[in-house]
């Protein structure tokens, strides 16, 4: 899900120049390709013609609509490349190129609610095992079960909003917080409804569910995630980090969540969600990513299904202690399954970090992958700039299937 920027002092600077670098559509799959080979391919430029070509412009035209220092996008059908480009500057002078690495956040969600299912599937756990089996020390343990932790069900308030937390991460962005820090601001707070009752989005559901995964699997969860994804899906440039760096080369972020513009691109993410899943990505592995977990290629038909639809849909109401813009109605058009958001028939996650936002969306009929990454300039809006980029794309290219509303 995202998380929105400030709109508040946001201080005047002049746009970067644009640059721009795409490729066109090559023959076959990257991941057919030798691994080094493949790199290169996913990432070298050609000039794009035709539906490229299109997908080139909406990109530069969103750039200039929305004020972002760069834009990175990549686009496959049938994990066939149509295109990949990238726009503006990661830093003055230095073009944003498409083999930098940005902070994908969410993403590493979407691939512990598969881990889940395949656990699941193999039949080591139950969706409605209860968690106090693994985390006995957490309050409510006995009331919440695997299965609302992936949803997002248990109640359990998102430390996130909590305004403690706010002016803490707001002093110091640098620090590394723990999660037992960060749960605890949840837990200060009274459930927002009885466990598996109501839909609300809470950073501490995925915490504690990567905290469970490490306890059933007794495996670290990164190193889980490498067995269970990135190998079986190819990721070769996704790394999930315990420190607040990224792999060379770099998109450069810039915020003004804090009231005045400034480089956020080593802001620490410890607190984002589970350790072993802040991750940071590719564009090239970012439209993997969706592609593979957006088709299930990981799962039984039977354990895609019920990742896309745990039981959320039909949840989602105001209460007394939850309020309707966090209680959001769950419908079969727009639902969060097991780590991943299902919009229209597409399946998709749309993180945002401190000046980075980025988006991975797949759909099924047409079979297409769209993964945008964007960084933010002085006067963009307050939300995540990625996704009205995909959107677009996906209007000129899947017309019978929007991702907007």
């Amino acid at each position: 899900m995202t998380r929105t920027r400030t709109a508040a002092a946001l201080c005047a600077a002049a746009l970067l120049a644009t640059t721009l670098q795409a490729t066109a559509a090559t023959a076959g799959p990257a991941a057919a390709a030798p691994s080094a080979a493949r790199d290169r391919a996913c990432t070298a430029t050609h000039k794009p013609s035709g539906q490229a070509r299109k997908v080139v412009d909406i990109v530069r035209k969103a750039q200039r609509d929305l004020d972002l220092q760069a834009a990175i996008v990549r686009v496959t059908v049938d994990g066939r490349p149509l295109v990949t480009a990238a726009v503006g500057e990661s830093m003055t002078g230095v073009p944003a190129t498409p083999a930098m690495h940005v902070r994908t956040g969410s993403v590493g969600i979407a691939f512990m609610g598969t881990v889940l299912s395949q656990l699941v599937q193999e039949r080591k756990v139950s969706l409605d095992d209860k968690v106090s089996r693994w985390l006995p020390e957490l309050p409510h343990a006995d009331k919440i079960t695997l299965r609302m932790l992936g949803s997002s069900t248990s109640g359990l308030h998102d430390y996130v909003t909590d305004p403690a937390f706010q002016k803490k991460l707001y002093a110091d962005p640098w620090r590394h917080w723990t999660p037992k820090e960060v749960v605890g601001y949840s837990l200060s707070h009274p459930l927002w409804y009885k466990p598996g009752t109501n839909w609300s989005y809470s950073h501490a559901n995925f915490v504690l569910l990567g905290k469970a995964l490490e306890k059933i699997t007794r495996t670290p969860l990164d190193r889980l995630h490498q067995q269970r994804v990135y190998r079986p899906l190819g990721l070769r440039n996704t790394r999930g980090n315990t420190t607040a760096v990224i792999p060379e080369p770099v998109l450069h972020a810039y915020d003004s969540e804090r009231g005045f513009y400034e480089e956020s691109t080593y802001f620490n993410p410890s607190w984002t969600t589970a350790p072993g899943a802040i991750i940071t990505q590719d564009i090239c592995d970012l439209a993997r990513s969706g592609q593979g977990i957006g088709a299930g290629e990981l799962l039984s038909p039977a354990a895609f299904r019920t990742q896309l639809n745990p039981g959320t849909v039909g949840l989602g109401k105001p209460t007394a202690k939850c309020p309707a813009t966090v209680c959001l109605p769950m419908t079969d058009k727009f639902h969060f399954g097991l780590g991943v958001v299902v919009k229209n028939g597409w399946v998709l996650q749309n993180p945002s970090f401190f000046g980075y936002a980025a988006v991975m969306a797949y759909e099924p009929h047409k079979r297409l992958s769209i993964a945008v990454t964007t960084t933010v300039g002085p006067k963009s809006p307050g939300t995540n700039t990625s996704v009205p980029v995909a959107e677009r794309i996906a209007q000129l290219l899947d017309a019978k299937h929007p991702l907007a509303d």
